[in-house]
């Protein structure tokens, strides 16, 4: 997925009224504001509520599901390659939210404070904070592309990683 590609997605649901925050790879270059790798796909988390209108503004752009593991998540495609994973949250009244996980008794908590803003090609899009990204590479084996991402955050916040 292209810069331009991510950038046409986010604002067509925007224009739409949804809320979604670009996470994974494409979050962590948002971040940074410069693209340091090529992204497959995008992830996109958004709002439960928000699902319906969400389905429809990019099925009329050419994507279809491919995967279904809702609640936790699910994968939209598109003709040219093209793929959305997408993450339902449910938020809370303070602005956090809760992302359903396989194992129900372990949601992921996403705190208020993680719903920042980025810049994918200099354009404002909204993404998930350093702090989220690290929290979400925990717990499995990290990829060599993940091991980047996360040296690229240390460099760029100071933050500390576990890998």
């Amino acid at each position: 997925m292209q810069g331009e590609q991510l950038i046409a997605v986010v604002e067509a649901l925007q224009a739409s009224a949804v809320r979604v925050w670009v996470g994974g790879g494409w979050g962590i270059d948002a971040l940074l504001g410069a693209r340091t790798r090529p992204h497959r796909d995008a992830d996109l988390m958004h709002d439960v509520r928000d699902e319906p209108v969400l389905l429809a503004v990019l099925g009329a752009a050419g994507f279809v599901q491919t995967l279904d593991q809702r609640p936790v998540r699910f994968v939209l495609a598109h003709p040219d390659g093209r793929e959305l994973d997408l993450h339902p949250l449910e938020f809370a009244p303070d602005g956090s939210a809760v992302q359903r996980s396989f194992d129900p008794d372990r949601p992921f908590p996403y705190p208020a404070d993680c719903f920042v803003t980025g810049l994918v090609l200099g354009v404002p899009v909204p993404c998930l904070s350093a702090a989220q990204q690290v929290f979400f590479h925990q717990g499995y084996e990290p990829a060599d592309r993940d091991r980047a991402d996360m040296a690229h955050l240390r460099r760029a916040f100071g933050i500390a990683t576990h890998f």
